[in-house]
């Protein structure tokens, strides 16, 4: 059965090809315990360094740290992938499917590396927030914002010959206004006086329903070839 170059996404095969993920990542781990001794060594050389910086160093520096590990986490998701089992996959689910799933799982494993690096800089770097709710909250949105950057981008230079090139030259403009808008509102959890303006979270949130939207639209034709 040949499929059409845009489908409609089936619950069923998202669940499958997320759940194959969710047990590949399991049963390896070396994945998972790489980046955590990425996370857990670049915190104690900053803690060694400066010790407990003031608030807008601190928060400059967690969300440098979530850009390397969204990297680091995310960006192999679809360069992991062999040309075979690209085929594989071809032949059993459509594009839509395949690329939701892989969205879906990515942004699971990047709200686990956010929670356990904010974690660890609490625990060295000292904890200058002041409204620990909302800036939780942020720190959710905005590993899933980073992971949704980095897939779809990992799926396009996936296609590509020089994929370290692509990425980096992509990534830049699409990257660079989320982790402005993310500093922008998580400045506001570190002073009392200041509220989180709830049109840039909005703003923030309609940017991430934009990029699924994109990859849904536009990964078909890159799984064509």
């Amino acid at each position: 059965m040949f499929l059409n170059p845009i489908t409609i996404p089936s619950t069923r095969h998202i669940f499958t090809l997320f759940k194959k993920d969710l047990l590949l990542e399991v049963r390896q781990q070396y994945s998972f315990y790489g980046i955590l001794l990425y996370i857990g060594s670049t915190i104690f050389v900053l803690f060694m360094a400066i010790e407990e910086p003031e608030s807008k160093v601190w928060n400059g520096l967690f969300w440098v740290i979530q850009l390397f590990i969204c990297i680091n986490a995310v960006a192999k998701s679809f360069l992991q992938e062999s040309k075979g089992r690209m085929l594989y996959y071809y032949s059993i689910a459509s594009p839509a499917d395949f690329v939701l799933a892989k969205l879906l799982f990515n942004s699971l494993l990047m709200l686990v590396m956010s929670l356990l690096s904010l974690l660890l800089f609490s625990l060295f770097l000292g904890n200058p927030i002041q409204k620990a709710g909302p800036f939780i909250g942020l720190v959710l949105l905005g590993g899933w914002s980073l992971s949704l950057v980095f897939t779809f981008l990992a799926a396009i230079a996936a296609r590509a010959q020089q994929n370290a090139a692509i990425m980096a030259v992509l990534g830049f403009p699409l990257i660079i206004p989320q982790l402005l808008l993310l500093m922008r509102l998580s400045n506001a959890a570190f002073n009392p006086a200041l509220t989180i303006p709830l049109n840039t979270i909005l703003l923030l949130v309609a940017l991430d329903l934009m990029i699924i939207m994109l990859a849904v639209i536009l990964f078909p034709f890159l799984w064509k070839d």
